[in-house]
């Protein structure tokens, strides 16, 4: 009987893959779509700006079912997005799924899910190689 190969049990990815945020803020805007969040993340970014639980979750938190999320703007940007700077306004608080992009169970199913995530996200492709264990790491986060 022939032993299996290792090779073949790899994801299409294991030689890892690039990745370096431009920090151009398209992840956070465009598109309208959800970035749920939990109660941990909903403390440490109220402790961020400033706010009770109460008073951010009034704020910028909507409940979608038994889950939440941050509300967005009209035209489908983050509400943490400031929209003269581009930058994540609770970024040192930012949520997991936020945290782990772009390595998404949903942007690395398949080399044509990675090649569309690179087209629309500027970073992707380019820059750092992430190794197979990083990519893992961050994708097992959160299932998105």
């Amino acid at each position: 009987m022939a032993k299996p190969d290792p090779q073949k049990s790899l994801p299409w990815y294991h030689a890892g893959l690039q990745f370096t945020c431009t920090a151009c803020g398209d992840c956070c805007s465009g598109e309208s779509g959800y970035i749920w969040v939990n109660k941990a993340e909903i403390e440490a970014m109220a402790e961020q700006c400033g706010l009770s639980v109460e008073e951010f979750e009034s704020k910028y938190i909507e409940t979608v079912g038994v889950r939440k999320t941050l509300t967005e703007r009209p035209g489908g940007d983050c509400v943490m997005l400031d929209a003269q700077t581009r930058k994540c306004s609770v970024y040192e608080a930012r949520p997991r799924q936020c945290r782990t992009w772009p390595f998404w169970d949903s942007t690395v199913r398949s080399q044509k899910a990675w090649a569309e995530t690179c087209a629309v996200c500027p970073g992707s492709g380019k820059g750092k190689l992430h190794s197979l264990e990083e990519i893992e790491e961050r994708r097992k986060v959160i299932r998105i």
